[in-house]
């Protein structure tokens, strides 16, 4: 019940700061998501940080999304969107609440939104991970590289369009005494599982 009542009780603050703006939000599974335009990210985030009625002083975490698979589905509200977002979930010490906020980039070939470094320092790698995985771009970021794959890493193994088996394999060649890398090597096949079946099997007839 207190529970409820917290997420409903956020929900009323939250209409009421972002009135100007209307952000979607949505309470499902016992959780909040409010997600907002690529040009009020920024501005958005600073007031969920700042406005005492909010404070969500911690993000303790911040990921990539492909919704690219959406639009092959059946129509649903994901049909029509971007192909790119980037999921946030905040933390406040102060009320006891979380929330989640998205938000999509513009532009599929080029995903770009604003760093979140400057309000919460802990972006910077969760940032990183997202441009590594997925390519979205971070403008304001200090130190946008690779943080999981290696610097000669070609593509980004999180998008939904990225092949399972990659695109180049590394070895050690013995001769140039060095790690190399070469076209993948691995011949893709079916694997259907083995189905076992016993007249007797349980005990059962």
């Amino acid at each position: 019940m207190a529970l409820t009542v917290s997420i409903t009780q956020l929900e009323d603050t939250l209409r009421k700061v972002f009135a100007d703006h209307s952000p979607d939000i949505r309470i499902a599974l016992g959780e909040i998501t409010m997600t907002v335009a690529a040009k009020d990210y920024a501005k958005t985030a600073q007031t969920l940080r700042d406005h005492a009625d909010l404070a969500f002083e911690q993000l303790i975490d911040l990921c990539g999304v492909d919704y690219s698979d959406y639009k092959n589905c059946a129509p649903s509200a994901f049909t029509e969107l971007p192909r790119y977002a980037v999921t946030s979930h905040l933390l406040s010490l102060t009320h006891n609440w979380r929330l989640r906020l998205r938000v999509f980039a513009t532009d599929d070939d080029m995903p770009i939104l604003p760093s979140l470094t400057e309000l919460w320092n802990c972006a910077n790698w969760y940032e990183r991970e997202a441009f590594d995985l997925f390519g979205i771009l971070f403008e304001g970021h200090l130190d946008l590289r690779r943080i999981l794959t290696d610097y000669g890493f070609i593509g980004h193994p999180f998008r939904k369009d990225f092949p399972t088996s990659g695109h180049v394999e590394m070895r050690y060649d013995a001769e140039q005494k060095r790690v190399i890398y070469q076209p993948v090597t691995i011949e893709p096949r079916e694997i259907t599982p083995r189905i076992v079946r016993e007249d007797n099997y349980g005990g059962l007839h």
